[in-house]
């Protein structure tokens, strides 16, 4: 089960890299000709792709804030003092209405957000669901049309434009239905494949990854800083040696021009930015999955605990000393099955692999508020709680634990001899592992079947 922390919103950590690159996606594809294909007399605008895909992918919401990032680039185009009349109305700065202006160019892109997100939500997990998912993806388009045409037609009505104006039907919408059914139905494929959802469980649990380095996160960062840093000056020399070039050949630069240059400029810088961003969420994407790759091939495969090397891993990383007054104690225990090798030699190794599994199962299900569990070999385990714990309630959480693991097989006790040790962090985990162990020799000779608790205070030592 995935930690509720790994998600943003409804959607895993593994979609919120994906929603972030649609959303560089669909800055790019606004801010360049990824957006319009222009093959004359055909003229094709597929800049809101990436909505349909989010819509089909997660929720309402993600659609709609994407389609929020299409409606400011739009307005932000619309700016350009040589753009059309049609055109200039979805700029507050040009149509002289700016709050109508905002509703036509933010308002109507959200809304067609929503309604699709809302549409794809409903069909997704119903019968024939591909089929549905391809009738939304090809009626999008008029959707679309339809209300950025009838609000232009309510808002401007000078322009002549209504909802009639997105019945027609021309030879261009019979491509964009074809381009946007075979963009969301391949996407939607592809998200489904047992590849991609390996990828995603692998990032989703990459949080959990010890192995994984918040220095590198901080790499991470500088690197983005950086890339953005060098494109917001590459876009500066660029105004200030077009501005210079042009002088150069007698070309007069007016204010106006000169704004509309910086306007394209920004575009370039936006676009650039898209471009970086996508290649440092792939890093980190990548990072994370080899990282839990790595992280699962540590975890010992029987029990599903951490293997020897990650364990002591673990216990020196969390050996840090308390820079306070108060002195912070934890426990270092082994723990070693009774008579194991009888197990395997008279009920088999399966019953034996069992065995092992319902002990490191019992094991993390008592402590798992207080430290970890690792198997060291064959049939020996430990735990380190790095949270405090009295000596009363580990004598009750082992007491339960004994007794939970008595009835692992019908018709033969299993049991285990512990040997707890407390100690004060920090404290080097060899010295643990010698304490503990002669600690669980005491256990042994006790009878087995049994646990010996040794705290700080050797005068409070308890055998049971």
């Amino acid at each position: 089960m995935i930690d509720k922390k790994l998600y943003w919103g409804k959607i895993s950590r593994f979609d919120r890299y994906l929603f972030e690159i649609l959303i560089a996606i669909e800055l790019l594809m606004s801010f360049t000709f990824l957006g319009y294909i222009h093959i004359p007399p055909i003229s094709v605008t597929i800049a809101y792709l990436p909505v349909l895909i989010a819509g089909c992918l997660w929720e309402p919401p993600q659609a709609v804030m994407i389609s929020l990032v299409f409606g400011i680039a739009s307005t932000y185009k619309a700016s350009a003092s040589y753009v059309m009349l049609a055109d200039a109305v979805f700029s507050p700065f040009l149509s002289g209405a700016p709050v109508s202006s905002l509703l036509l160019s933010i308002g109507t892109r959200m809304l067609f957000g929503f309604l699709i997100g809302v549409a794809f939500q409903c069909v997704r997990k119903g019968k024939h669901s591909r089929l549905y998912i391809g009738l939304i993806a090809a009626i999008a388009p008029k959707i679309h049309s339809l209300i950025v045409y009838t609000a232009m037609g309510l808002l401007f009505p000078e322009l002549g434009k209504n909802f009639r104006s997105a019945l027609h039907w021309k030879l261009n919408d019979t491509f964009f239905v074809i381009i946007c059914v075979v963009a969301v139905e391949l996407s939607w494929t592809i998200y489904q494949t047992a590849s991609v959802q390996h990828i995603k469980m692998c990032i989703d649990q990459s949080i959990n990854n010890m192995h994984s380095s918040k220095k590198m996160n901080i790499f991470f960062a500088v690197i983005e800083l950086f890339l953005i840093c060098m494109s917001a000056f590459a876009a500066l020399y660029f105004v200030q040696r077009e501005s210079y070039m042009l002088e150069q050949h007698g070309v007069t630069i007016s204010e106006q021009i000169s704004s509309d240059l910086l306007l394209l400029q920004m575009q370039f810088l936006i676009a650039s930015l898209a471009l970086n961003v996508i290649m440092v969420i792939l890093l980190i994407a990548t990072y994370e999955y080899m990282s839990y790759k790595e992280y699962c091939i540590e975890m010992d495969m029987l029990t599903g605990v951490m293997g020897r090397r990650m364990f002591l891993y673990y216990c020196d990383k969390i050996q840090k000393p308390d820079h306070s007054n108060h002195v912070r104690t934890g426990w270092f225990l082994f723990v070693d099955a009774d008579y194991f090798k009888s197990i395997n030699d008279n009920l088999g190794h399966s019953t034996g692999d069992m065995v092992l599994r319902e002990i490191a199962q019992h094991l993390q299900r008592i402590f798992v508020d207080n430290g970890k569990v690792g198997r060291l070999g064959g049939d020996e385990f430990a735990v380190i709680l790095e949270k405090t714990l009295s000596q009363q309630e580990l004598g009750k959480r082992l007491n339960q634990f004994l007794q939970d693991i008595s009835h692992i097989l019908p018709d033969r006790t299993v049991s285990c001899s512990i040997g707890a040790y407390e100690f004060v962090f920090p404290q080097d985990v060899k010295y643990l592992l010698a304490k503990a162990d002669a600690v669980l020799y005491e256990a042994k000779g006790n009878g087995r079947a049994c646990y010996v608790m040794k705290p700080c205070n050797p005068d409070k030592s308890s055998t049971l």
